[in-house]
This record gives C-alpha cells, sequence and structure tokens, in this order.
C-alpha cells in the first residue's frame, strides 16, 4: 500500500493497545504507538518486527500523566506529519491506568483522571485539524455504568476509592466522545468509543498495591484475549459511517444514561477544558 492510512495509538505497547496495533498493521495501515517508558516502546517494537517483518510501525515513549509532555507528543506528531505530507486517519485514546491510593500529577491531578481522561482530551484537541474527516475512539469499559461525574469530589481526594475514580474516568470518556461529535463536526471527525469487555492484560498490575494486584489477578483469568476487542477498533476504522457511539464486539451496544445529561456533559466538558487549557471553541478551520 503506496499510502497507508496513519493511526495513532495510546497505551500502544502491552495489552489491548498492542492487538490493536498488531492488527492494523497486518492491514495495511501505518501505526504511531505510544507507550508510557523507552524500553517498553522498544520491547514492542521487536515483537512486531519479529511478528510481521518491514511493518509499518513506530514507537515513542511518553508519560501521558503529565500534561506538558501530552503536549510535546502532539507537537511531534504534527511535526512528523507535515514532514511526510501525511493526514492524522484516527486517534485511538487507549492509554489507562488503574492506581490503588491517591496520586497527585504535577498538575495537581489525580492520576487515573490524567491519564485515563484528560491525556486524550488534550490530544482530541491538538490534532484535531490533523483528524479532518478522521476519527477518535476512546477505550472504554462496562465499569462506567451506574456511576455519575462526583463534581464535588472530581479528584477523590477526600477518601480515594480506585474502582469507583476508574469508572469515573469510563464515563468521562464517553461523555467526551458525545460532546466531540457536535464540538468537532466542522472537521468531519467522528468520535466512537470500544468497550472491550474483560480482558486479560496487565493493566492493574503496574503501579498498584498488593489489594489491587490480587484482585485484579483473579478477575482477569476470566478475561479474554487482547485479539478478541482488537477487531472492534478495525470495524470501527472501517466503517467510520456505523450508527452508534459505545460498541462492543462491532456491535452497538446501550450505555449509561447519564451521558445523554445534556448539562453534566457541558459541565464535565468545560472543567475539562479549564484542567487543561483547551478551548475547542478556538480551533479554526485551515
Amino acid at each position: 500500500m503506496n499510502n497507508p492510512k496513519t493511526v495513532l495509538i495510546t497505551g500502544a505497547t502491552s495489552g489491548i493497545g498492542l492487538a490493536v496495533t498488531m492488527l492494523l498493521v497486518k492491514n495495511g495501515y501505518f501505526v504511531i504507538g505510544i507507550g508510557s517508558r523507552a524500553e517498553s516502546c522498544q520491547k514492542a517494537e521487536q515483537t512486531v518486527g519479529e511478528v510481521l517483518p518491514g511493518s509499518s510501525v513506530l514507537f515513542w515513549p511518553a508519560d501521558l500523566s503529565i500534561q506538558e509532555n501530552v503536549h510535546l507528543l502532539a507537537d511531534k506528531v504534527i511535526s512528523f506529519l507535515d514532514r511526510r505530507k501525511l493526514t492524522l486517519f484516527a486517534l485511538i485514546n487507549n492509554a489507562g491506568g488503574v492506581r490503588s491510593r491517591y496520586i497527585e500529577t504535577p498538575d495537581g491531578i489525580e492520576t487515573q483522571f490524567a491519564i485515563n481522561h484528560l491525556a486524550g482530551f488534550i490530544l482530541s484537541y491538538r490534532l484535531a485539524k490533523q483528524l479532518a474527516s478522521g476519527l477518535i475512539i476512546f477505550t472504554g469499559s462496562r465499569a462506567h455504568k451506574h456511576m455519575k461525574i462526583r463534581r464535588h469530589n472530581l479528584m477523590f481526594r477526600h477518601i480515594y476509592h480506585p474502582y469507583l475514580a476508574y469508572k469515573q474516568t469510563k464515563l468521562a470518556n464517553i461523555m467526551t466522545a458525545f460532546e466531540l461529535r457536535e464540538r468537532l463536526k466542522r472537521f468531519a471527525v467522528g468520535a466512537f468509543v470500544v468497550d472491550p469487555g474483560l480482558v486479560n492484560t496487565p493493566i492493574a498490575d503496574k503501579k498498584t498495591g498488593f489489594l489491587v494486584r490480587l484482585v485484579w489477578d483473579w478477575r482477569k483469568k476470566a478475561g479474554t484475549t487482547p485479539d478478541i476487542p482488537a477487531k472492534t477498533y478495525l470495524y470501527l476504522l472501517e466503517h467510520p459511517d456505523a450508527e452508534g457511539l459505545y460498541f462492543r464486539d462491532s456491535t452497538a451496544v446501550p450505555y449509561n444514561h447519564e451521558v445523554l445529561n445534556a448539562k453534566e456533559r457541558l459541565r464535565l466538558f468545560c472543567l475539562s477544558e479549564q484542567l487543561t487549557g483547551c478551548d475547542f471553541s478556538s480551533l479554526k478551520e485551515s
């Protein structure tokens, strides 16, 4: 393929992200994969190269819990695309993590909220123009159901609950995707959320305490392998006009009705803009 479609995937060096990367490369896409550490990027690049020799893939390290790093990554992506005269076909905001205690980033943000929600929010803003007529896909979770945005304790500074903090970020992903469809309509950018279901990945094995790791080690045994949900991402890339917002097994499925609460969606979106300094209304068509 002379001009493969370019896709940026965060959290691409393991689990679902690596499985999606492998599947997309196998199907002729050019992938820029983002991992949190240089070592994990090198390992992932070697893994893809061994399975798919001569593959069109790059891996770049970036700690997405820090907003400055997210902006630096966006700058690097934009510069790379400009030099290669490429457009970005899709942004897959897949990076995610779990923390067993309250940890604040240098920006004063609870770490799960910073990585799972705000990093993708910033990238969606910074790369909107490069994504003209493209897609933004968030990795969601069924955990978002029966959850509301805790406006008065958004960061869970008072009595930290790891799972509730995680659930809130996944609800935020869907609410943001819903809102982006309207705000980025002038750029013809679509937005989806993929529910991968229970997947056997190391998401809760990193930077967590003994109890969280113990519970996750038990739960993930019942999970599917990452290559199964990876097919849904490919399906959406191949069917950008698919009806629906929230997909599982390549099929639109119901989601938390709180997402339809326009007042709460707007409140979350405006708060996210305030926390990141992103102003979507300032985006101008080229």
